[in-house]
């Protein structure tokens, strides 16, 4: 294989639907085995901080939780020069504008990918600090794993069942079930802050 490969989940986990993107390259790292010269990379919120990653890439395959305006769990795959317009058109965070200008800057300084394409997911909430994805949500996630296996297939980067090792992925203790698992009850959940910093009542 010739073609250099980033795949790429950005999003913020802390924020319920804003994490599927962060989430499915998570998945595909446990459960699809991705030949040498593709880079699964958790990309978070880092914004201009990928663009080294970006300058060594010929593919660029991303997941993301976008809003298309439709509805919520709609999975909805954008490609080429659309990407771009559709990483900021309704911005739900700071995170897709900052995206947006880092494929900006990528194509001003000359080495943007010559592929591009979104895997993108209606989210249903996001304002739930702490909360994880919604059911509607977390179902798209192997749909659009198939849709990126699929699509790498055709360029010919073929994947077979199995696991990646990435060193770019989030440290364990966030990953999607441990994250779950030690997330505390609706009734005992904090959504509004952290409240080991709130001042005590009087």
């Amino acid at each position: 294989m010739s073609d250099r490969v980033l795949v790429l989940g950005i999003g913020n986990v802390l924020w319920a639907d804003e994490g599927f993107g962060v989430r499915c390259v998570e998945q595909l790292a446990q459960t699809w085995a991705l030949p040498e010269g593709v880079t699964l990379l958790d990309g978070g919120t880092q914004g201009l901080y990928l663009l080294p990653f970006l300058e060594e890439a010929d593919i660029l395959v991303v997941f993301d939780a976008v809003d298309y305006g439709l509805t919520p769990g709609t999975m909805k795959i954008v490609e080429g020069d659309e990407v771009p317009r559709f990483m900021g058109a309704k911005k739900m965070s700071l995170h897709q504008t900052g995206f947006q200008d880092v494929i900006a800057t990528a194509q001003l300084m000359g080495y943007c990918p010559e592929t591009l394409l979104l895997i993108g997911c209606q989210p249903e909430e996001l304002e739930d600090y702490g909360g994880g994805l919604r059911d509607v949500v977390a179902a798209q996630i192997e749909p659009a794993i198939k849709v990126a296996i699929t699509k790498l297939a055709q360029m010919g980067v073929v994947a077979k069942p199995g696991r990646t090792h990435s060193e770019f992925l989030a440290d364990a203790s966030i990953m999607h079930h441990a994250y779950e698992a030690g997330r505390p009850s609706e009734e005992d959940a904090c959504r509004t802050g952290d409240d080991r910093f709130f001042p005590a009542a009087e």
